[in-house]
């Protein structure tokens, strides 16, 4: 039932978005191509829907059940899919069973970028204002779920008019099982972004390249704003000025910010540094922000459907469908 009825709203949802007449910024800004429509409610559709399985914390069900949604999403939508499964451990000895979702578009084709989020949702809702909440699941509407969504429905758009380059889609598991505020002992970096690490240390034993990598993490947040992410600019200035120009160009600006944020352990510092990709951050920058310059949801029970916002989507989508249709070969 739940298929059914997520493609009978997506039906509805594309005559929606399809007659609508397309922001001329849209299509004319770039002056190089034409650039489907990216569809801002179809979006916030697959964010929901991956909020109603429940938390995707690894070793659970609604982990499991998610994970086989997503790769049948994006095999529906004509993308080659991959499921790389791996268990790792957590900085607090736990086993994870987990899987990398990977679906290669236009797989045929030698040039390609990447664009990667994390689906995983976090084991505690560590940075709560409620104490309460400190050792509950977080639904991760934002925080795992916005990039998801953004990335099915750009493999959505891509599936209407096939791009010059290829394009592979890497949804990265075990993302967010790092150590917490109160954690007392030595913070580093491998703690997060397991799934990253391991997918870097096994693009390393094949030929596999790509042009560069773009990650998009808590995408969808009310407020949001994004500076130039600090590792982004070190390993990816081109990159970042190429996503930044485009989304100004588009009307954007306000959003993305030509100011520095600060530098973020993610998942583009592995890709960066094991890989050897270059890979930059669409990451929130709110420094005057009481409860985290990331927003005031992360990390607690507030990161949930009702605090996504389709206007940040639209901006993100667009602006990523004009940089790569506009990537020449």
């Amino acid at each position: 039932m739940k298929k059914i009825a997520l493609t009978l709203l997506l039906f509805i949802l594309a005559l929606s978005c399809g007659g609508r007449k397309a922001a001329k910024a849209n299509t004319d800004s770039a002056n190089k191509v034409q650039v489907p429509e990216f569809c801002a409610d179809s979006a916030y559709s697959f964010i929901k829907e991956q909020t109603d399985f429940g938390p995707r914390v690894p070793n659970t069900k609604a982990h499991d059940d998610c994970g086989l949604w997503i790769a049948s999403k994006l095999e529906e939508y004509g993308a080659e899919v991959h499921l790389q499964e791996f268990t790792t451990q957590t900085f607090d000895k736990t086993t994870l069973k987990c899987t990398n979702i990977i679906g290669k578009i236009n797989p045929n084709s030698s040039t390609r970028i990447i664009l990667c989020s994390h689906w995983d949702s976090r084991p505690w809702a560590d940075n709560d204002p409620d104490p309460a909440n400190w050792s509950k699941p977080v639904d991760a509407a934002n925080d795992g779920a916005s990039g998801v969504g953004v990335i099915l429905e750009i493999a959505r758009q891509l599936q209407k008019k096939a791009p010059q380059i290829g394009v592979d889609c890497i949804l990265v598991d075990a993302e967010d099982w790092g150590p917490g505020n109160n954690f007392q002992g030595r913070h580093l970096e491998t703690y997060w972004g397991l799934g990253t690490q391991y997918w870097a240390k096994q693009k390393n034993q094949t030929s596999y390249h790509a042009r560069y990598a773009i990650l998009l993490d808590m995408v969808g947040g009310k407020g949001a704003q994004f500076a130039r992410e600090r590792y982004s600019v070190m390993y990816g200035k081109n990159v970042v000025d190429k996503v930044w120009d485009m989304a100004a160009q588009l009307g954007f600006g306000s959003l993305f910010k030509s100011k520095e944020g600060g530098f973020v352990t993610d998942d583009h510092y592995f890709i960066n540094t094991i890989a050897k990709i270059p890979a930059i951050d669409i990451i929130p920058y709110l420094p005057n922000c009481k409860q985290s310059s990331f927003g005031p949801t992360w990390h607690t029970a507030s990161d949930n459907i009702d605090n996504i916002d389709k206007n940040v989507l639209d901006a993100v989508g667009k602006t990523l469908l004009a940089v790569i249709y506009n990537e020449a070969q």
